[in-house]
């Protein structure tokens, strides 16, 4: 009898690590919302993982000069932790209903912030991910992550140095906007259409070093504190006009031999 037991117990284990194998982006969002510290690795997220929604949800700030605007924020306050996951719907940490078209002279916007660690390291984003006007308050890492749709991280704000490295990018990867944070990484990071980093800041030791740039590298009005570009590729057009730079001078000279 012990023995069918195990065979049986041998039998069922697959079904039940195939069962274990995928969670629904409302289950997740429900753990965020009691606070609880989130870690998966290995799964597929199933549907929306739309983190602008959550219980502690606050109104920001309202802008009134004949057309008012409403920000409702929401604010993960658990480390979140993803690895080698894949996620089939949207992950969205800002929603404009409207996609900022004003009807009856108002307009709503809903961003989510983040006070601890996030990490997606080695996932698969199979729709569009959009954290415009976040704020990382913890360390954060995309290491090794596949975008396959839009990466849309325009305005978001980093207290530490976020770790890109590996990154690949199948559509539009926008960082405009963005103050980053000495020690940023986009090492060995692939761009494959338009990469736009205009009016971007980059603090001291940026590493771009062996990434490349299939598309537009687009780094108008940016400015750099000695950046890495080491070994980097572009194969599309870059424009770095008004770009300003300090620090380590080589690098004009090293983007100018790369983009002619």
């Amino acid at each position: 009898m012990k023995k069918l037991i195990q065979i049986l117990l041998l039998l069922t284990l697959p079904a039940i690590t195939f069962a274990q194998s995928s969670v629904k982006a409302t289950d997740i969002v429900t753990r965020i919302n009691k606070g609880e510290a989130v870690t998966y690795s290995n799964v597929r997220v199933e549907g929306d993982l739309d983190l602008t929604q959550l219980s502690n949800k606050k109104l920001e700030s309202k802008k009134i000069s004949g057309i008012g605007t409403k920000n409702y924020v929401s604010t993960v306050t658990a480390p979140v932790s993803f690895t080698n996951c894949t996620f089939t719907g949207n992950v969205l940490a800002y929603v404009s209903p409207n996609n900022g078209k004003v009807f009856n002279n108002s307009n709503e916007v809903f961003n989510t912030d983040f006070e601890k660690d996030v990490t997606f390291a080695g996932c698969t984003f199979e729709n569009e991910s959009a954290f415009k006007y976040s704020h990382f308050n913890g360390k954060v890492s995309f290491a090794g992550s596949i975008f396959k749709e839009e990466a849309l991280f325009k305005y978001s704000q980093f207290a530490f140095a976020p770790n890109f490295s590996k990154a690949r990018f199948d559509e539009t990867a926008t960082f405009k906007y963005v103050n980053f944070p000495q020690g940023t990484s986009f090492s060995a990071a692939s761009f494959n259409e338009h990469a736009d980093f205009k009016y971007a800041t980059f603090q001291q030791g940026a590493d771009f070093g062996t990434s490349s740039f299939l598309g537009l590298a687009d780094f108008k009005y940016s400015s750099f504190n000695s950046p890495k570009f080491t070994g980097a590729e572009f194969k599309g057009s870059g424009d770095f006009k008004y770009t300003s730079l300090s620090g380590d001078k080589t690098f004009s000279a090293e983007i100018r031999d790369r983009i002619r």
